[in-house]
Protein backbone atom coordinates (compact mmCIF):
# COMPACT_ATOMS: atom_id res chain seq x y z
CA UNK A 1 0.00 0.00 0.00
CA UNK A 2 1.29 3.23 -1.14
CA UNK A 3 2.69 5.82 1.62
CA UNK A 4 2.85 8.88 -0.66
CA UNK A 5 0.72 11.92 0.52
CA UNK A 6 -2.37 13.01 -1.22
CA UNK A 7 -1.56 15.99 -3.88
CA UNK A 8 -4.35 18.45 -1.62
CA UNK A 9 -1.91 17.64 0.74
CA UNK A 10 1.41 18.23 -1.03
CA UNK A 11 -0.06 21.57 -2.97
CA UNK A 12 0.93 23.86 -0.07
CA UNK A 13 4.25 22.70 0.00
CA UNK A 14 4.65 22.95 -3.94
CA UNK A 15 3.21 26.32 -4.25
CA UNK A 16 5.34 27.21 -1.38
CA UNK A 17 8.56 25.75 -3.22
CA UNK A 18 7.12 28.05 -6.36
CA UNK A 19 6.71 31.29 -4.52
CA UNK A 20 9.91 30.92 -2.84
CA UNK A 21 11.87 30.00 -6.11
CA UNK A 22 10.01 32.97 -8.03
CA UNK A 23 10.71 35.55 -4.90
CA UNK A 24 14.57 34.21 -5.05
CA UNK A 25 14.84 34.90 -8.80
CA UNK A 26 13.31 38.24 -8.31
CA UNK A 27 16.12 39.21 -5.44
CA UNK A 28 18.62 37.42 -7.48
CA UNK A 29 17.79 40.07 -10.77
CA UNK A 30 17.36 43.25 -8.11
CA UNK A 31 21.15 42.73 -7.10
CA UNK A 32 22.50 41.90 -10.53
CA UNK A 33 20.50 45.43 -11.54
CA UNK A 34 22.07 47.12 -9.05
CA UNK A 35 25.37 45.86 -9.73
CA UNK A 36 25.21 47.39 -13.35
CA UNK A 37 23.42 50.63 -11.76
CA UNK A 38 26.68 51.02 -9.29
CA UNK A 39 29.34 50.43 -11.86
CA UNK A 40 27.49 52.80 -14.29
CA UNK A 41 27.65 55.29 -11.42
CA UNK A 42 31.42 54.72 -10.76
CA UNK A 43 32.04 54.81 -15.05
CA UNK A 44 30.28 58.28 -14.79
CA UNK A 45 32.20 59.51 -11.37
CA UNK A 46 35.46 58.76 -13.27
CA UNK A 47 34.24 59.83 -16.54
CA UNK A 48 33.29 63.47 -15.03
CA UNK A 49 36.93 63.83 -13.14
CA UNK A 50 38.60 62.92 -15.99
CA UNK A 51 36.96 65.90 -17.55
CA UNK A 52 38.06 68.38 -14.74
CA UNK A 53 40.96 66.42 -13.07
CA UNK A 54 44.19 66.22 -14.59
CA UNK A 55 45.55 63.50 -12.34
CA UNK A 56 42.34 61.62 -13.39
CA UNK A 57 42.41 61.91 -17.07
CA UNK A 58 42.06 58.15 -19.08
CA UNK A 59 44.63 57.68 -20.97
CA UNK A 60 44.11 58.60 -24.94
CA UNK A 61 45.84 55.70 -26.72
CA UNK A 62 43.88 53.34 -24.47
CA UNK A 63 40.91 54.45 -25.47
CA UNK A 64 41.10 54.83 -29.19
CA UNK A 65 42.49 51.02 -28.95
CA UNK A 66 39.42 50.20 -27.96
CA UNK A 67 37.56 52.50 -30.13
CA UNK A 68 39.39 50.31 -32.96
CA UNK A 69 39.15 47.16 -31.55
CA UNK A 70 35.04 47.60 -30.95
CA UNK A 71 34.36 50.29 -33.97
CA UNK A 72 36.83 49.33 -36.90
CA UNK A 73 36.51 45.86 -36.76
CA UNK A 74 33.12 45.50 -36.41
CA UNK A 75 32.23 47.18 -39.68
CA UNK A 76 32.41 44.71 -42.33
CA UNK A 77 29.46 42.01 -40.46
CA UNK A 78 27.57 45.45 -39.78
CA UNK A 79 27.50 46.57 -42.91
CA UNK A 80 26.37 43.24 -44.55
CA UNK A 81 24.15 41.92 -42.27
CA UNK A 82 22.39 45.55 -42.12
CA UNK A 83 21.83 45.71 -45.95
CA UNK A 84 20.50 41.90 -46.15
CA UNK A 85 18.16 43.27 -43.64
CA UNK A 86 17.26 46.27 -45.74
CA UNK A 87 16.69 43.42 -48.64
CA UNK A 88 14.64 41.14 -46.28
CA UNK A 89 12.45 43.96 -44.77
CA UNK A 90 11.57 45.08 -48.50
CA UNK A 91 11.34 41.43 -49.97
CA UNK A 92 8.66 40.76 -46.83
CA UNK A 93 6.66 43.88 -47.27
CA UNK A 94 6.42 43.78 -50.89
CA UNK A 95 3.48 41.12 -51.46
CA UNK A 96 1.11 43.26 -48.70
CA UNK A 97 2.13 46.15 -50.66
CA UNK A 98 1.36 45.30 -54.14
CA UNK A 99 -2.03 44.33 -52.89
CA UNK A 100 -3.20 47.71 -52.52
CA UNK A 101 -1.14 48.53 -55.24
CA UNK A 102 1.34 50.90 -52.82
CA UNK A 103 4.59 49.14 -53.73
CA UNK A 104 6.50 51.78 -53.93
CA UNK A 105 5.77 52.59 -50.11
CA UNK A 106 7.93 49.96 -49.61
CA UNK A 107 10.81 52.62 -49.29
CA UNK A 108 8.70 54.73 -46.67
CA UNK A 109 8.62 51.17 -44.46
CA UNK A 110 12.03 50.23 -44.82
CA UNK A 111 13.34 53.20 -43.99
CA UNK A 112 11.40 54.11 -40.71
CA UNK A 113 12.27 50.41 -39.48
CA UNK A 114 15.82 50.76 -40.47
CA UNK A 115 16.25 54.24 -38.60
CA UNK A 116 13.96 53.40 -35.34
CA UNK A 117 13.93 50.36 -34.60
CA UNK A 118 16.08 47.44 -36.78
CA UNK A 119 19.25 49.66 -37.04
CA UNK A 120 19.91 50.57 -33.79
CA UNK A 121 18.92 46.75 -32.08
CA UNK A 122 20.36 44.64 -34.58
CA UNK A 123 23.87 46.44 -34.70
CA UNK A 124 23.50 46.00 -30.46
CA UNK A 125 23.02 42.73 -30.64
CA UNK A 126 26.15 42.12 -32.98
CA UNK A 127 28.00 43.90 -30.71
CA UNK A 128 26.88 42.00 -27.94
CA UNK A 129 28.61 39.28 -29.67
CA UNK A 130 31.25 41.05 -30.77
CA UNK A 131 32.56 43.05 -28.10
CA UNK A 132 30.42 41.71 -25.33
CA UNK A 133 31.93 38.30 -25.53
CA UNK A 134 35.65 39.96 -26.12
CA UNK A 135 35.36 42.29 -22.92
CA UNK A 136 34.19 39.74 -20.24
CA UNK A 137 36.75 37.34 -21.82
CA UNK A 138 39.59 39.69 -21.33
CA UNK A 139 38.82 40.88 -17.93
CA UNK A 140 37.87 37.33 -16.65
CA UNK A 141 41.51 36.39 -17.78
CA UNK A 142 42.74 39.17 -16.27
CA UNK A 143 41.00 38.46 -12.99
CA UNK A 144 42.21 35.25 -12.75
CA UNK A 145 45.49 35.94 -13.78
CA UNK A 146 45.35 38.06 -10.74
CA UNK A 147 46.01 41.54 -12.34
CA UNK A 148 43.38 43.42 -11.13
CA UNK A 149 44.67 42.35 -7.21
CA UNK A 150 48.27 44.42 -8.84
CA UNK A 151 46.28 47.08 -9.79
CA UNK A 152 44.98 47.42 -6.41
CA UNK A 153 47.95 46.88 -4.93
CA UNK A 154 49.64 49.59 -6.63
CA UNK A 155 46.52 51.82 -5.67
CA UNK A 156 45.22 52.05 -9.50
CA UNK A 157 41.32 52.05 -10.02
CA UNK A 158 40.65 49.24 -12.34
CA UNK A 159 37.61 50.96 -13.18
CA UNK A 160 39.00 53.85 -13.86
CA UNK A 161 42.06 51.73 -16.14
CA UNK A 162 40.28 49.52 -17.79
CA UNK A 163 36.09 49.78 -17.41
CA UNK A 164 35.82 53.41 -18.16
CA UNK A 165 38.04 53.40 -21.80
CA UNK A 166 35.40 50.04 -22.96
CA UNK A 167 32.14 51.52 -21.95
CA UNK A 168 32.74 55.16 -23.34
CA UNK A 169 34.46 53.41 -26.47
CA UNK A 170 31.58 50.89 -27.00
CA UNK A 171 28.70 53.03 -26.87
CA UNK A 172 30.50 56.36 -28.62
CA UNK A 173 31.39 53.17 -31.83
CA UNK A 174 27.98 52.27 -31.60
CA UNK A 175 26.71 55.29 -32.27
CA UNK A 176 28.57 55.40 -35.34
CA UNK A 177 27.93 51.60 -36.15
CA UNK A 178 24.44 52.61 -36.12
CA UNK A 179 24.60 55.46 -38.83
CA UNK A 180 26.41 53.11 -40.46
CA UNK A 181 23.72 50.43 -40.29
CA UNK A 182 21.28 53.01 -41.01
CA UNK A 183 22.66 53.59 -44.35
CA UNK A 184 23.26 50.26 -45.82
CA UNK A 185 19.92 49.07 -44.30
CA UNK A 186 18.17 51.66 -47.49
CA UNK A 187 20.50 50.51 -49.83
CA UNK A 188 19.80 47.26 -48.80
CA UNK A 189 16.02 48.12 -49.64
CA UNK A 190 16.92 50.35 -52.39
CA UNK A 191 18.58 47.28 -54.23
CA UNK A 192 15.40 45.24 -53.75
CA UNK A 193 12.84 48.19 -54.43
CA UNK A 194 15.37 48.71 -57.94
CA UNK A 195 16.46 45.51 -59.10
CA UNK A 196 13.65 43.39 -57.83
CA UNK A 197 10.25 45.49 -57.68
CA UNK A 198 10.92 47.69 -60.23
CA UNK A 199 10.77 50.59 -58.28
CA UNK A 200 12.40 54.44 -59.97
CA UNK A 201 15.68 54.99 -58.07
CA UNK A 202 14.23 58.71 -57.94
CA UNK A 203 10.82 57.86 -56.06
CA UNK A 204 12.47 55.52 -53.93
CA UNK A 205 14.92 58.19 -52.44
CA UNK A 206 11.83 60.94 -52.75
CA UNK A 207 9.84 58.88 -50.33
CA UNK A 208 13.03 57.84 -48.31
CA UNK A 209 13.58 61.09 -47.45
CA UNK A 210 10.46 62.14 -46.98
CA UNK A 211 9.32 59.57 -44.70
CA UNK A 212 12.88 60.24 -42.38
CA UNK A 213 12.86 63.24 -40.12
CA UNK A 214 14.80 64.75 -37.14
CA UNK A 215 13.08 62.50 -34.60
CA UNK A 216 13.71 59.48 -36.65
CA UNK A 217 17.55 60.08 -36.02
CA UNK A 218 17.13 61.16 -32.50
CA UNK A 219 15.20 58.11 -31.58
CA UNK A 220 17.37 55.74 -32.95
CA UNK A 221 21.14 57.43 -31.97
CA UNK A 222 19.67 58.19 -28.43
CA UNK A 223 19.12 54.49 -28.04
CA UNK A 224 22.01 53.17 -29.70
CA UNK A 225 24.21 55.42 -26.84
CA UNK A 226 22.27 53.37 -24.32
CA UNK A 227 22.36 50.06 -25.71
CA UNK A 228 26.37 50.65 -26.22
CA UNK A 229 26.72 51.68 -22.36
CA UNK A 230 24.63 48.48 -21.55
CA UNK A 231 26.75 46.53 -23.59
CA UNK A 232 29.74 47.24 -21.84
CA UNK A 233 28.80 47.69 -18.56
CA UNK A 234 27.17 43.77 -18.18
CA UNK A 235 30.33 42.44 -20.21
CA UNK A 236 32.54 44.14 -17.55
CA UNK A 237 30.63 43.57 -14.21
CA UNK A 238 30.46 39.95 -15.69
CA UNK A 239 34.40 40.10 -16.29
CA UNK A 240 35.72 41.48 -12.90
CA UNK A 241 32.85 39.09 -11.14
CA UNK A 242 34.70 35.74 -12.40
CA UNK A 243 35.42 32.67 -10.37
CA UNK A 244 36.01 29.12 -10.90
CA UNK A 245 39.32 29.38 -13.54
CA UNK A 246 39.09 28.93 -17.22
CA UNK A 247 35.38 27.44 -17.15
CA UNK A 248 34.37 31.05 -15.20
CA UNK A 249 35.81 32.82 -18.00
CA UNK A 250 33.90 31.13 -20.49
CA UNK A 251 30.84 31.13 -18.63
CA UNK A 252 31.10 34.85 -17.94
CA UNK A 253 31.30 35.34 -21.62
CA UNK A 254 28.29 33.09 -22.09
CA UNK A 255 26.06 34.66 -19.53
CA UNK A 256 27.49 38.28 -21.17
CA UNK A 257 25.91 37.54 -24.72
CA UNK A 258 22.52 36.08 -23.57
CA UNK A 259 21.73 38.99 -20.61
CA UNK A 260 22.83 41.40 -22.97
CA UNK A 261 20.39 40.78 -25.60
CA UNK A 262 17.75 40.42 -22.86
CA UNK A 263 19.11 43.53 -21.20
CA UNK A 264 18.64 45.60 -24.90
CA UNK A 265 15.46 43.84 -25.94
CA UNK A 266 13.99 45.22 -22.47
CA UNK A 267 15.44 48.49 -23.08
CA UNK A 268 13.93 48.61 -26.42
CA UNK A 269 10.46 48.46 -25.03
CA UNK A 270 11.04 51.11 -22.22
CA UNK A 271 12.32 53.71 -25.01
CA UNK A 272 9.29 52.56 -27.44
CA UNK A 273 7.19 53.04 -24.61
CA UNK A 274 8.91 56.32 -23.90
CA UNK A 275 8.27 57.58 -27.46
CA UNK A 276 5.32 56.38 -28.08
CA UNK A 277 3.75 58.51 -25.04
CA UNK A 278 5.90 61.67 -26.18
CA UNK A 279 5.02 61.07 -29.42
CA UNK A 280 7.91 60.67 -31.15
Amino acid sequence: MSTRPHWALQLPTTVGAVVRSGLLGLVDIVVYVGGISWLLGRVGDRSARALVQKSARIRFASMAEQCFRFGVRSLPIVIVVSFFIGMILALNLAPTLEDFGQVEQVATVVAIGIFRELGPLITAVLLSGFAGASIAAELGAMVEGEEIKALRAHALDPVRFLVVPRVVATATMMVGLVVVANVCGVLGGLFTGVFVLKISPAIYFDLTQAAVGPKDYFTGLTKSLVFGGLIAAIACYEGLGVRGGAEGVGRATTVTVVISILALIAADLVFATIFYTLGL
